[in-house]
């Protein structure tokens, strides 16, 4: 059997703020289904990822694999390092109680502001993927309770069956966070507000204000056919 030449942990994050506790389990969620750890953790699947607060890499494989180096331009750095990393050798992701998260999430626009950093990187800043992503997101998670209220049987009780399997998958992770079930009748407006912090992602990145942290904009800004207009006949010094 081949070594693991990376073990992550996705820690648990703070969730004390009305804030935290109506978003947070929601970003576990949407995490664990854009990356399925037990797709992640299979070495013969494609999907990589891993989560940055606890990291263990094999010194060998990640030399091997060109170093921090390698991803040192990435703006979503521990996922790219999962990725990198599996092209080495297995890799394993997991969720803990064990290790916690002290960044504080107290409002709304902290939320915001930590999503719309990188959301649009985690699409490859593709209009495509983008695109796909809302109308996915439309699909699965609002539709059902639309179609509840204004549809016809049989549609109406097909879709009322979607929206409960929904909000049971979304349940494990109000409980790993001690919150009531009861919120996962409140996911479709929860999506509806990651929807719209990735739609505001990638209109951030398309005014070269994406990847904000700490005052820098960290994304690369968008190539426009001006730009590229003017570097052509930038006159040589």
């Amino acid at each position: 059997m081949d070594t693991t030449v990376l073990a992550s942990l996705m820690v648990k994050l703070r969730c004390e703020s009305a804030a935290e506790r109506w978003f947070v389990p929601a970003f576990v969620f949407f995490f664990q289904m854009l990356y399925p750890f037990a797709r992640v953790n299979d070495p013969s699947s494609a999907v990589a990822a891993a989560a940055g607060g606890v990291m263990l890499v094999s010194p060998e494989a990640l030399a091997r694999a060109g170093g921090l180096a390698a991803i040192r331009g990435a703006l979503i750095d521990d996922c790219a390092l999962g990725a990198l990393m599996k092209q080495q050798g297995p890799i394993w992701l997991g969720l803990t109680d064990d290790a916690v998260s002290l960044r504080p999430y107290p409002g709304f626009a902290d939320i915001e502001r930590m999503v719309t950093r990188s959301a649009y990187a985690q699409l490859g800043y593709s209009p495509l993927r983008l695109a796909g992503a809302v109308a996915g997101m439309g699909v699965v998670y609002l539709a059902p309770p639309l179609l509840v209220v204004f549809a016809a049987s049989p549609a109406r009780e097909m879709a009322l069956v979607s929206f409960l399997i929904m909000a049971q998958a979304y349940m494990p992770s109000l409980a790993f966070y001690g919150l009531s079930r009861a919120r996962a009748l409140a996911l479709p407006v929860v999506a509806a507000c990651y929807a719209w912090f990735t739609l505001l992602s990638a209109q951030r990145h398309r005014r070269g204000r994406g990847g904000a942290w700490k005052g820098h904009y960290q994304a690369p800004r968008p190539t426009t056919a001006r730009t590229t207009t003017a570097k052509r006949h930038e006159p040589r010094q």
